[in-house]
This record gives C-alpha cells, sequence and structure tokens, in this order.
C-alpha cells in the first residue's frame, strides 16, 4: 500500500525546504521538492546602480555570502569588458578558496554528519578505545583519553539539561546507524573542534574583505582592499602572515581530520554508494582567474551528459558561447508567471502563488536546463571535469582515494559520492588558497602594487554574465544594463539547478530523481531521504538553524 511522507521543513539547510515522496513497500517511487519562500532581491535590484549590485545580491544568503557578491561583480565586469590587476584577482581567489574552506567543513560536520553520527551512542563508548582508534588514524592531536572523556562529560551535562535545542527532532537510535559507540564519539568530537576552524577560516575572509558574512571590498575592476606592506592601515604584512597562519592552521585540520573521518565514514556506509543517484548530467565551470582578462583559470570546467564519463564540453573560460547560450528557466511547476522556458537575460521574477498542488504548481523555485536536460552541480561536476581536463591536484586525490576505497569514478553519482567529491574540494581549496597567497606576495615584492581598475558605467545598453563555480556549484548572475541602471537581473544559483522541480516536459529536477527506488528502514523516521538530501548541500535561500525555544516541533513529518 502507498503511504504519503512531507517532511517541512528539512532542516540543517540554508533556507525553507519541503520534501514530499509516495513510498510503496517502504521504497520511494515519487518525488518532489519545494522551495518555500521567495526570494525578490532579483526584483529589487531593478532601477539600482550596477556598480552596487554586488551588495545587494550577496544578501541572496547569510551563509554562502562570499560567492554571490562575486558573481554579480563579475557580471558587471563581463557586460562592459573591464580587466582587473592581478592583485585584485589574487585577493579576490584567497577569499574565494578561504570560504570554500569554510564552508565545506560546515557542511559535512555542521549539516550533513549527524544524519549519520548517533549522538545518543557516544556517551557508550569507551573513551580509551576512541583514542586509539583516534591515534591510528591521525596524529593530529586532542585525541587523549581525557579528552574524550571531557566530550562525553558535556554532552551528559547538555542531555540532562533537557534543553536539546536543534538536536530533539534528531533520529537517535534509527536501525539505519551503523557505527560503534566509540567511533560516534570520536566523529561527534571532531563536531566540536570543527566549530573552532571553520571560524578561523571565517576570520581569515574577514581579514581581507572587511567583514564575514557579507564582504565590503569589492569594487567593479578589483578589490578596494588596499595592499601596502608598510603601512598599518592597509593589507601588509603582519595581516599576511595572520592570514597564512589561519590558513595553515585549516589546512592542517582538512587533511588530518576531515578527510580521515569522511573515508572512516565512505567504509561504514559503502552501501551509499550505490543510492541517490541523479539524473547523471553534469556542470561546472572554470575558477581561480590567473590573467588580467579572466582568460586563464586554475581549473577548468565542463559539462557531461547521460552519466557518460568522458566529457561532452570543456569550458576555457567565462565566455563560452555555448554555455551561456544554452541556459533556460521554466516555471511550469514554479509559483511565477510566464511559465514558458526562458533564457535569464529575458525572464522574469513575477510571483504567482497558487497554493500548493504537486500537479500543477508546488515551489519558488524555477527549473534551470540546460539545452532541455535537468543537470546536477556541485562538487562532483567540478572534481570529474577537474579530472578529465588535466588537473594535476584533483586527479592525484581522486586516483588515491579511489584506490583507498575501491572504488570508480562512476560511484560520485550517489550520496556518498557528493560527500567524498566536497572533501576533495575542501582539500583543493586549501592548496589553492596557499597557492594564491604565494602568488599575491611574489607579485607585491616584484613591484605590482595595483589592485583596482577604476571603472565608470558608461551610457549604453549592455548585457553581461558572471559565473562563479561556488561550494555548491555552478553560479551565474544575469544582467541588463540601460542608461547607467539595471534593467534586469536573473540569478541562477546552484540550488536551483538541484533543487529544481519538474520542468514543461515533466523531467524531474536532481533532488527528486535521486530519492527516486530509496529503501526506507523506518517511514516514521525517514532518514534516508535526509541523508540525500543534504548531500547536496542545500542551500535555499538565508536561514539558520528552526529553533522553537518553548520545545515544541521544529519539523513536522506526515505519514499518509
Amino acid at each position: 500500500m502507498s503511504k504519503k511522507i512531507t517532511i517541512d521543513p528539512v532542516t540543517r539547510i540554508e533556507g525553507h525546504l519541503r520534501i514530499d515522496v509516495e513510498v510503496d513497500n517502504d521504497r520511494v517511487t515519487n518525488a518532489w521538492s519545494s522551495a518555500q519562500m521567495f526570494r525578490g532581491i532579483e526584483t529589487i535590484l531593478k532601477g539600482k546602480r550596477p556598480e552596487d549590485a554586488w551588495s545587494y545580491a550577496q544578501r541572496f544568503c547569510g551563509v554562502c555570502t562570499t560567492v554571490h557578491a562575486i558573481a554579480s561583480i563579475r557580471s558587471v565586469e563581463n557586460a562592459l569588458n573591464v580587466q582587473v590587476p592581478l592583485n585584485g584577482q589574487y585577493l579576490r581567489n584567497l577569499m574565494i578558496a578561504m570560504h570554500s574552506m569554510q564552508d565545506h567543513i560546515v557542511h559535512f560536520y555542521h549539516l550533513s554528519a549527524l544524519d549519520w553520527v548517533d549522538i545518543t551512542s557516544c556517551l557508550k563508548a569507551d573513551p580509551k578505545k576512541t583514542s586509539l582508534l583516534a591515534e591510528s588514524m591521525s596524529d593530529f592531536g586532542g585525541h587523549g583519553v581525557d579528552d574524550f572523556k571531557n566530550v562525553q562529560k558535556k554532552l551528559k551535562h547538555f542531555v540532562d539539561s533537557g534543553r536539546l535545542g536543534i538536536f530533539a527532532s534528531g533520529y537517535w537510535g534509527h536501525q539505519a546507524m551503523k557505527l560503534s559507540p566509540e567511533e560516534n564519539l570520536l566523529l561527534f568530537s571532531h563536531y566540536l573542534t570543527a566549530l573552532d576552524y571553520q571560524k578561523k577560516a571565517a576570520q581569515a575572509v574577514a581579514v581581507i574583505g572587511g567583514k564575514n558574512p557579507h564582504i565590503q571590498n569589492l569594487v567593479v575592476g578589483g578589490v578596494a582592499t588596499a595592499v601596502n606592506m608598510d603601512n598599518m592601515a592597509t593589507l601588509n604584512v603582519e595581516r599576511l602572515s595572520l592570514i597564512r597562519k589561519k590558513l595553515g592552521e585549516v589546512k592542517k585540520f582538512i587533511d588530518k581530520v576531515y578527510m580521515n573521518d569522511l573515508v572512516l565514514l565512505a567504509d561504514r556506509y559503502r552501501e551509499w554508494f550505490d543510492i541517490g543517484q541523479s539524473v547523471g548530467n553534469y556542470i561546472a565551470v572554470p575558477e581561480y582567474p590567473l590573467d588580467i582578462h579572466s582568460k586563464e583559470f586554475l581549473i577548468q570546467g565542463g559539462i557531461f551528459f547521460n552519466g557518460e564519463q568522458n566529457i561532452h564540453h570543456k569550458i576555457l573560460d567565462h565566455s563560452d558561447d555555448y554555455l551561456i547560450n544554452n541556459i533556460t528557466e521554466s516555471s511550469e511547476f514554479a509559483w511565477y508567471n510566464n511559465p514558458a522556458p526562458l533564457h535569464p537575460w529575458e525572464g522574469s521574477s513575477d510571483p504567482r502563488f497558487t497554493g500548493y498542488d504537486h500537479d500543477s504548481k508546488y515551489t519558488w523555485c524555477k527549473a534551470p536546463r540546460f539545452k532541455e536536460k535537468a543537470i546536477e552541480t556541485g562538487p562532483v561536476a567540478q572534481i570529474l571535469a577537474g579530472y578529465h581536463t588535466g588537473n594535476e591536484f584533483i586527479k592525484r586525490e581522486i586516483d588515491f582515494y579511489n584506490s583507498t576505497l575501491s572504488i570508480d569514478n562512476s560511484k560520485y553519482n550517489s550520496t556518498m559520492g557528493r560527500l567524498l567529491a566536497r572533501g576533495y574540494r575542501a582539500k583543493f581549496s586549501a592548496e589553492t588558497a596557499e597557492y594564491f597567497l604565494d602568488k599575491l606576495i611574489e607579485n607585491i615584492a616584484a613591484g605590482d602594487s595595483d589592485y583596482a581598475n577604476p571603472t565608470e558605467i558608461p551610457s549604453g545598453e549592455y548585457k553581461g554574465v558572471g559565473f562563479h563555480e561556488a561550494p555548491r556549484g555552478m553560479l551565474s548572475h544575469f544582467i541588463h544594463i540601460k542608461n547607467k541602471k539595471i534593467e534586469n537581473y536573473q540569478a541562477v544559483v546552484p540550488s536551483t539547478w538541484n533543487a529544481s522541480p519538474r520542468d514543461e516536459n515533466g523531467v524531474m529536477g536532481p533532488y527528486e530523481n535521486s530519492l527516486i527506488n530509496t529503501q526506507l528502514a523506518e517511514t516514521e523516521k525517514p532518514l534516508e531521504i535526509l541523508r540525500t538530501i543534504h548531500s547536496y548541500d542545500p542551500c535555499i535561500a538565508c536561514a539558520v538553524h528552526a529553533v522553537d525555544p518553548d520545545g515544541g516541533d521544529i519539523v513536522k513529518v506526515k505519514v499518509l
């Protein structure tokens, strides 16, 4: 007998997401992904000054803020063909890489790991055995017997208080949890440690960006971060040394803790390399420009169709016509007027809420398509693009971990594959941040002190697009400038691609598609659905954890 399960809201994400599934014999047979909040910033931007767009656009989200600022400023620079000095590129790249490090640490430990780690089991763990396990995996430190006893003490005090906050709705003791008490204690202790290390990465971003979240240092043509090694009021030797220190600490955590925990999880839950397969189409754009024209990039992009392991189309830069011209968005099942597929430059965000009806309209999320295909974006897309375009670091990491876990590249189209790919991306981001810090220092030492190319917005009419390979995937901001004002603005964000509803042809988006055939152990506690949805790191809009201070339900799971 079929059942209908509704999870509303899905927590431990950014934004408000509802998931509905139909289940027959405890197996998912149909699914609907519904973004439950209207964004509207594109409408707010109409009539504003193009040079100010980035400061508005990064308010799309309170977590992935840097990425929208970067994509927005690039859209204006693309429209006006503006060059960015090398120091400006290097400083932007440094912020991008450090933000990615912070974002991936937060996702794994604080948003996703609790789908796999049973916190209540930690109190049963033997601290001595946990210490031996930890020391067999890494020499990171903080893994003594007393360290784990202290974690248990903190946890017991927290549980005894009865004020569980965001942990109150966890599926603790679920039969799909497989880690031993000692493994649970180890990963939970790293959950706490990760809070400090993600903060270090955020602080490093703020040294350059002025604050975090919502950086303050971008201008059309570069950055407003003055560079002078001898001036106490600018980015100087002391500030760069602070960045290097924090960067090194976070890199060590990623290498010696995050990746080891990820491999442990992947090994214990090996069956999840065969669960959560998505549409099999991928897209990623080049990132980290190396020249003032943004024509050369540290890592290239690519498009994959129909589950092919060979790349369909290499994307070498952000001016690729094949990329730009084949993106459309459909509102057939979204709460907007103009349901027909439109290119973002012609797109609109005119809301028309008609109530939830999965046979008609059921989400605020549009349905982006590339050449009429649903497509997944994110770390899997980027690591596959890097692998097939010859990025040595990406290829080395994938080959090493494929060998360690006895998998091949086809296994990345899965729930566990997405988690693993995000770990590679965290390592790559750390290496990249150090690379651009060195490049910045070398360039300044060579006598180049330029960090911006001051640019006035000219009269006339211009269109541009700013691409950015953000932590969650390909981000694009499309801008239409007319008479020095914004005529139209559309952002197609990674979670728009992944959380996409059905399109005018009835084709599901990646979230929906990846839930089909998922087997549930307990229909009243659909943990398996959350594991797959969280593997995408959804960012529906700006949000934090939903907490009811009066102790009421924050998540409703209805089984009908």
